[in-house]
């Protein structure tokens, strides 16, 4: 099948900024929802001979999509391809029956809540609105509303958030018995609120978070979920009854697919040329307004840097990474190095030879990548 199979479309609108956040985002703006879902319509028409007749996978994010004004929100779901998986990003607290129920009669079929914690003291360090019963009763919502695809996103390494915390915010998690949990390290992004308030803390405590990781995984492994990506946790086949519940939208991008961005400071990969959409809301309502395509930077993908980037993508899976076409991107010598070490492991599978991170290599990450790089 020829075209584009993944579709990720960006909602920016959000009732607030939260301090560590560096995406694209528009906070309120209501007024501007329905002009922004004409522009989204119209920029899919422009794009949609990329896509191929058949999608597999759309994933709405933001900001939070779920704040986007229902009317618009619904004519958007409406507007958009059929798929096998459709996602949205949804703020605990913007959940609702009703919402629950216009999603699920627009083919959404995988809900991603973020709790990021389930401690009110860190929830306020992060400037969430949502508290802890508001992550629960989102659940509960979405269950009753005939969801059985939730993804929970945490966060670890919050300043002054303890291990006892961490624990507590796993069983939490594993409480709510989600199809899938989002575990990341909170980073200091450079020019964000967050980095100016608690940058130093953040650095201080950096070497104490490899303990924490590992009190992650050990802790979701047990309780029945596959790690199946560096940050990233699926109930196992086993105790979801042979369902894979690995996020396929994203899985497209770690197994190197492209991919159609549509929306402000939206990313496409197509045949060879990454493209990004400016991140500005007027440039981008205008140009669509008149039947023009967005601002967008270009950015040509030689060879190089494709099997670069197959590499560190696919190295992030516990499944091992077929090498054929990526060998003039391996470093030899490292990867003996790390072999030895006990980072790396070098194989065969059906005759092609293949490459994976042992377990510790997966604790150090992308440390370990990048030094097999050629």
């Amino acid at each position: 099948m020829s075209g584009v199979r993944h579709l990720y479309v960006h909602l920016p609108f959000c009732a607030h900024r939260c301090g560590y956040c560096d995406f694209v985002t528009a906070v309120g703006r209501e007024d501007q929802h329905e002009t922004y879902v004409d522009a989204l319509l119209a920029e899919l028409e422009l794009e949609r001979g990329a896509l191929a007749s058949r999608v597999e996978t759309v994933f709405l994010g933001g900001g939070t999509p779920t704040f986007t004004a229902p009317a618009a929100l619904e004519r958007l779901l409406a507007g958009l391809p059929d798929a096998n998986e459709v996602s949205i990003e949804a703020n605990p607290e913007t959940v609702t029956p009703a919402l629950a129920r216009l999603l699920s009669r627009n083919r959404v079929n995988r809900v991603s809540l973020g709790a990021q914690s389930f401690q009110p003291a860190l929830l306020s360090v992060l400037e969430r609105r949502a508290q802890p019963e508001d992550v629960r009763r989102a659940v509960y919502v979405c269950r009753d509303a005939g969801f059985d695809n939730i993804s929970l996103d945490l966060l670890y390494g919050i300043p002054g958030q303890s291990p006892a915390d961490l624990d507590a915010d796993l069983a939490e998690a594993l409480a709510l018995e989600p199809e899938h949990v989002s575990c990341y390290e909170l980073e200091a992004k450079p020019g964000t609120r967050f980095t100016h308030a608690h940058g130093v803390e953040l650095e201080r405590q950096a070497e104490s978070m490899e303990s924490y990781f590992e009190r992650v995984v050990e802790t979701l492994a047990a309780g029945g979920y596959r790690w199946y990506e560096t940050a990233n946790f699926c109930r196992s086949a086993a105790s979801a009854s042979g369902r894979d519940l690995r996020a396929k939208h994203n899985l497209g991008y770690w197994l190197g697919r492209d991919y159609l961005g549509l929306g402000i400071g939206a990313v496409s990969t197509i045949d060879g040329l990454r493209r990004r959409n400016a991140p500005r809301l007027v440039p981008y309502l205008t140009a669509l307004a008149a039947g023009r395509r967005p601002p967008r930077e270009l950015e040509p993908l030689d060879d190089d840097v494709r099997r670069r980037e197959r590499l560190l993508l696919g190295l992030r899976l516990d499944e091992p990474l077929p090498l054929a076409g990526l060998e003039p991107a391996l470093d030899r010598g490292a990867l003996g190095r790390l072999e030895r070490l006990g980072l790396a492991a070098h194989g065969e599978k059906g005759g092609a030879e293949t490459l994976a991170l042992t377990e510790r290599g997966r604790f150090l990450g992308g440390g370990v990548t990048v030094e097999l790089l050629a």
